[in-house]
C-alpha cells in the first residue's frame, strides 16, 4: 500500500516540473544549454589534457572559465594554469659534448628521436672521436630509419672501443639492423658471414 502513495507523488511532481519548464522555456533552455556546453568543453579540455595536448586542451579550458558553473570555471583555470606552467618549455643549458650527448640519451629513451639525432650530432660535432656518442647516434639513426648511418655509427664506435660490439648485440633499439648481411657481419665477426 505505500508503493500506492508513492508512485501517484511521483507522478504529480513530474506533471508539475513538466509545466514550470514548458512556461519559462526561453530562460530555462538557455541556461542549461550554456552549462552543458560548459561541461562538455572541460570533459573535452581534460582528455586532451591527458593525452598531452596542451595547447589544444588550454583553448577548452578557456571556453570552460566562461560558462555558468563556478565550480567547472574554478577547475578549468586550475587546468588552464597547469597547461601554461607545462606549456613554458625549459631549454636546458647545453654547452658540452657531454650535456648535449646526455640530452640525446633522454629523448632516444622518450622517443623524441629527431630531437635526438639532433642533440646528437651536436655532440658528435663538439666531440668527433667519442665512441659512446657514435654509439648512441647509431641507435638515434636506426630508430629513425636511416639504417646506412646507423651501421656507419655503430662500426665507429666499435672501432673505437671493441667492448661496443657485445652491447650492440643484446641492443633491442638496433633491432632495425638485424637481418641485414653487412651488421650481422660486424656484431658476429666470427661467424665469416
Amino acid at each position: 500500500m505505500a508503493d500506492k502513495r508513492k508512485t501517484p507523488a511521483i507522478k504529480k511532481s513530474g506533471r508539475g516540473m513538466e509545466g514550470t519548464a514548458a512556461a519559462g522555456s526561453s530562460t530555462a533552455s538557455a541556461v542549461p544549454h550554456d552549462a552543458a556546453g560548459q561541461r562538455a568543453a572541460f570533459e573535452a579540455a581534460m582528455k586532451l589534457f591527458h593525452l598531452r595536448e596542451l595547447k589544444e586542451a588550454r583553448a577548452l579550458f578557456a571556453r570552460a572559465m566562461e560558462g555558468p558553473e563556478r565550480d567547472v570555471a574554478q577547475r578549468a583555470q586550475v587546468h588552464s594554469a597547469m597547461c601554461d606552467r607545462r606549456l613554458q618549455q625549459f631549454t636546458p643549458a647545453l654547452n658540452t659534448a657531454e650535456d648535449h650527448y646526455n640530452y640525446g640519451v633522454a629523448l632516444i629513451n622518450s622517443r623524441d628521436v629527431p630531437k635526438a639525432r639532433e642533440h646528437l650530432e651536436t655532440a658528435m660535432r663538439l666531440a668527433p672521436g667519442s665512441d659512446h656518442i657514435h654509439y648512441a647516434l647509431g641507435v638515434a639513426q636506426a630508430l629513425g630509419g636511416d639504417l646506412a648511418g646507423a651501421h656507419e655509427n655503430v662500426r665507429r664506435a666499435i672501432e673505437l672501443e671493441p667492448r661496443n660490439r657485445i652491447i650492440a648485440r643484446h641492443d633491442a633499439d638496433l633491432a632495425p639492423l638485424s637481418g641485414q648481411p653487412s651488421f650481422e657481419a660486424l656484431l658476429y665477426p666470427e661467424k665469416k658471414i
